[in-house]
């Protein structure tokens, strides 16, 4: 499965041999690696170069190493949780600015509502105003906090509607993180969560007659809004 090493870089060539046969399928999710001793002889490497580079590919979330007799390095099923975990960090150390924010939204987010107006079947449809429903009912109890809970699903709702998995992604990172933003610079009051479940209501009348171009540009105009009233936060004095 594995061939000797190249001993000019040795350590990245090891990772690169056991994550190309996990990509390629060689090597299938829940497989357990040959041990230790064996893997040392077929890379003709040292221990502490291997584990090196198998506490690599455990930070890639290729492979998770299980201690004890039946342990041993396991193929992982591939997901996104590192890449998740990444961007959530670096929007709330605040790596992410407001203005950044906006254009990412206006620019991504619009074609994700777009690709979900187009792609929206009866059921999709039946989903988004049960959870309306939902918000509307936090909105009348003055429950902002799961007012924004359900407007985070909703809004990760639109990217699985997109039938896309790269924007489903982008969708629910962003939109996992995006709260703490209206925390510190627009908290929910009665005005603001009646203007974000209006927005709401015309977003899904568009995408009932899958009017693609309407609900682009309801995203647009409801970011670009909110957006402006957050940054006048900002600028206000203290």
């Amino acid at each position: 499965m594995f061939k000797k090493a190249k001993q000019s870089r040795v350590f990245q060539d090891v990772v690169e041999q056991i994550q190309d046969a996990i990509l390629a399928g060689t090597l299938e999710p829940g497989t357990k690696l040959p041990a230790e001793r064996e893997l040392k002889d077929m890379f003709n490497t040292s221990r502490g170069t291997l584990r090196e580079a198998l506490r690599v590919l455990e930070q890639k979330g290729l492979i998770e190493i299980k201690l004890g007799v039946a342990g041993g390095a396991i193929v992982k099923q591939i997901d996104a949780d590192p890449i998740v975990e990444s961007l959530a960090l670096l929007i709330r150390s605040g790596g992410v600015s407001l203005e950044h924010l906006a254009e990412f939204r206006i620019k991504i987010e619009s074609s994700i509502v777009e690709l979900a107006a187009q792609r929206a079947t009866p059921e999709d449809i039946q989903e988004m105003e049960r959870l309306f429903k939902q918000a509307k009912t936090y909105f009348e109890n003055q429950d902002w906090e799961n007012f924004l809970k359900t407007d985070e699903t909703m809004h990760t709702y639109i990217g699985i509607m997109s039938r896309n998995p790269v924007f489903q992604f982008v969708q629910k990172v962003i939109h996992d993180n995006i709260h703490q933003y209206y925390e510190s610079y627009l908290p929910m009051n009665h005005g603001r969560t009646l203007e974000n479940l209006t927005d709401f209501k015309k977003i899904i009348d568009a995408m009932k007659i899958h009017d693609s171009a309407m609900a682009a540009d309801i995203i647009r105009d409801h970011v670009e809004r909110f957006n402006i009233k957050m940054q006048k936060q900002t600028d206000a004095p203290d």
